[in-house]
């Protein structure tokens, strides 16, 4: 049977600061370019490819906006800077799993709101490099 860990208590952190107040933290998906090496000697006329550039996307995260929460105004100050800073995300999982990642934040919203509904946040994050994808040796998760 699966081992499914509820998603209860994942963060995402800049820097050392948590970003309050979240209901979605979008995953990082990493794809690679493809470079077409076919040529007229290619065997039984199949294309050929090689790997090219990777690209590890945009984590999107969305949630109720505090306007207390330091983490959630610091990513106006980030998309206002357009430097790519250190992130994390931590998974509440046994043994404890992360993602660390540089990334420019390149989107930020406060303001969609309805009749019956709350204030919402929301901010993108463009990963910048190389992700690295952590998976602690024990402890609490």
């Amino acid at each position: 049977m699966a081992k499914a860990t509820r998603a209860l208590g994942t963060k995402l952190m800049k820097d050392t600061q948590a970003i309050g107040g979240l209901t979605s933290i979008g995953g990082i998906e990493i794809t690679a370019d493809e470079i077409d090496v076919t040529t007229l000697d290619s065997d039984d006329g199949y294309k050929e490819f090689i790997g090219g550039f990777k690209d590890a996307g945009e984590v999107t995260i969305e949630g109720f906006f505090d306007s207390e929460n330091d983490g959630q105004l610091a990513m106006q100050t980030s998309l206002d800077d357009g430097e790519a800073e250190d992130y994390k995300i931590q998974f509440p999982t046994k043994p404890p799993t992360e993602w660390n990642f540089k990334a420019v934040v390149t989107g930020f919203s406060v303001g969609n709101v309805d009749v019956d509904g709350n204030v919402t946040f929301g901010a993108t994050l463009r990963v910048s490099g190389k992700p690295t994808l952590t998976v602690g040796t024990g402890g609490e998760g």
